[in-house]
């Protein structure tokens, strides 16, 4: 599941909408928007978000938050360390190498770690 897909399940969910009647709200099918929510699919184009945003009326911060969602959820990732640094190749090899192994906590923490060092060095 993406971070996308796990966002509209989540509020799908929380306002007891099937998947069929947001399919048709939306002017897809079903099967895409299941395939969306489990990772199947790529991450969505922009024109979609917007439906979606709009679909759920849901205000700027939550809006801003699922844009960015999206655009996190591409699920076959590639990493181009090409010209970096050999730390940078042996990170996104080892990445790609644990990833299935890691807690959905060890994610989290380490998506933070990635953020903190990531500030840190543009500044």
């Amino acid at each position: 599941m993406t971070p996308f897909g796990a966002k509209l399940r989540e509020m799908r969910a929380m306002r007891q909408i099937t998947l069929k009647e947001m399919a048709k709200a939306l002017e897809v099918s079903s099967a895409y928007l299941s395939a969306l929510e489990h990772g199947h699919r790529g991450k969505p184009n922009w024109y979609f978000v917007q439906r979606v945003i709009s679909y759920f009326n849901v205000i700027w911060d939550e809006a801003e938050e699922i844009q960015r969602l999206a655009e996190r959820s591409d699920p076959k990732v590639t990493i181009d360390t090409s010209g970096l640094e050999p730390q940078a190749t042996e990170l996104g090899n080892l990445l790609a190498e644990k990833i299935r192994g890691l807690s959905a906590e060890s994610c989290e923490r380490l998506i933070r770690e990635v953020q903190i060092a990531a500030a840190k060095d543009d500044v």
